[in-house]
């Protein structure tokens, strides 16, 4: 799918794995700590500096984003967001959301080109895959118009199950909108 010249697209894959991205985001705990899921994977492949580097932001609050160095990641940076614990959260919808939007805004204020999300609080955190599609995918698409120097937003969805709830998504939205 493309909008304003920036390609959105759904891959299954390992998210510490994309060479060909500038930023990939991790779905963070708000103290930005090694975890299970996306954030140990992260953490595990980018090596102990990357958690010295995020001492220094923590903690941070559901919705808010901050960026890093990659390190031993194939990625210059990491922007780390904390999703919505959806049984917890009075808005989850929003405050995912914003994760997306703040995200793309602060890649887009470093002149990123490239970026990558996983399926943010859809692991322990609880969130509905199929909900968090919609919001999710929502949430880029109105930031484009925004955007200055993105060019690629990628979605990696770890499972087969993620990937094909997204994609499908992603389809059914750009046929809504008239995309071929």
């Amino acid at each position: 799918m493309k909008i304003n010249n920036v390609q959105i697209e759904c891959i299954q894959g390992d998210i510490t794995k994309q060479q060909d991205i500038e930023v990939i985001v991790n779905a963070a705990n708000k103290f930005l700590a090694p975890g299970g899921g996306v954030a140990g994977a992260i953490h595990s492949k980018a090596g102990p500096e990357l958690y010295q580097e995020c001492k220094k932001y923590a903690p941070i609050e559901t919705g808010d984003a901050v960026i890093t160095k990659g390190y031993k990641l194939p990625n210059p940076f990491v922007i780390h967001t904390v999703g919505p614990v959806y049984q917890q959260e009075k808005n989850p919808a929003e405050k995912l959301a914003m994760c997306f939007k703040n995200c793309l805004l602060l890649a887009d204020s470093k002149q990123l080109k490239s970026i990558a999300f996983p399926a943010i609080s859809t692991g322990i955190f609880g969130y509905p895959v199929d909900e968090a599609a919609e919001v999710s995918i929502n949430a880029v698409i109105e930031t484009i118009p925004h955007l200055k120097s993105i060019q690629k937003i990628r979605f990696v969805l770890f499972d087969q199950q993620t990937f094909s709830i997204f994609e499908k998504k992603l389809r059914e939205i750009n046929e809504g909108k008239g995309n071929p």
